[in-house]
Order: structure tokens, then sequence, then C-alpha cells
């Protein structure tokens, strides 16, 4: 019978992959985070890579990604030439600011297709089918802006402050 702390660990570090992956960030880097998160030390490249079964590659690129949300921190040994990473010290906070950085990103390429849309999809465009797509790109560009607001919020963003 396998150590269940480490299938905790492995589960839970599948779970972190799948909903990384469902907001758009990649299995890896849900992976690598969760993994990390449960580690009690840092870990090198090459730990991790060997402990998740993945590429040394696979895990540097998820590793920068993750480092440029804020969400991993870097650290070296002592007469060792290896990068160390852990978890962000503040790593809820990381995490809310990843998220949110990660939503307005996507709100941001949303407009951008939104407005394309409604160029393509002139009133000129002839036909009901046509008429039908405009009004709904830009009814879902209202829903855009709606949200964005939100987000914006001077007070949503002073209550989504995590401590």
């Amino acid at each position: 019978m396998s150590d269940p702390i480490e299938q905790v660990r492995k589960r839970l570090t599948e779970v972190g992959g799948r909903t990384a992956q469902d907001l758009g960030l990649g299995r890896i880097v849900g992976q690598i985070l969760v993994h990390l998160y449960l580690t009690p030390t840092e870990a090198s490249l090459e730990d991790i890579a060997k402990d998740l079964g993945l590429s040394k590659a696979a895990v540097s690129i998820a590793a920068r990604q993750l480092e440029s949300l804020g969400l991993l921190r870097r650290s070296w040994k002592s007469g060792d030439r290896k990068t160390y990473y852990r978890t962000a010290d503040d790593i809820a906070s990381a995490l809310h600011q990843g998220l949110l950085m990660l939503v307005r990103n996507k709100m941001g390429m949303l407009a951008t297709e939104l407005q394309q849309a409604e160029a393509e999809l002139s009133p000129k465009e002839a036909g009901a089918e046509a008429a039908f797509m405009l009004s709904r790109v830009k009814r879902a560009r209202k829903l855009r802006d709606t949200a964005m607001s939100v987000l914006e919020n001077p007070v949503v963003k002073l209550l989504t402050r995590v401590k």
C-alpha cells in the first residue's frame, strides 16, 4: 500500500492541474503550483520533473509562467548551481492577483474579438441571420463591459483583497 501523504499530494496535484487547465493556464502549471505548495522545502526543476513525471523543459516553461504571475519564487543554495523554486510567501494574495490579471487579459481579448466581429457584421449585411448575429455580438459586448465595470469598481477591489 502506498503512503497516504503521497496519495493525497498526488490527488491534489492532479486536481490543481485540471483546475488550471479549466482556467486556460495549462495542466502542468497547476500541477507544479500545487506540488510545490504541498512540498515543505524548495525543489529544483529536476526534482519537480522527476516527482511529476514531466520533462525538465515543460517544468521550466511552466515555472517561468508561474513566476511571472507572482506565484513562484526562485531561490538558490550556497555552493549549488541549480535554481530552486518555492511558492510565493503570500500565495493567497499572489493567486488572487494572478487570477484577476488572467481574467482582465481574457476580457481584453474578448473585447477585441467582439469589436472585430461587430465591424464585420455591419448593418449593411443582408439577411436576418446577419442581423441576429450582430444583435448577439452587441449584447455580448454589453455583458463584457458590465463585467469589467464590476471588476474595476473600487469597492469590489477593496472587498476582494485577500489577507
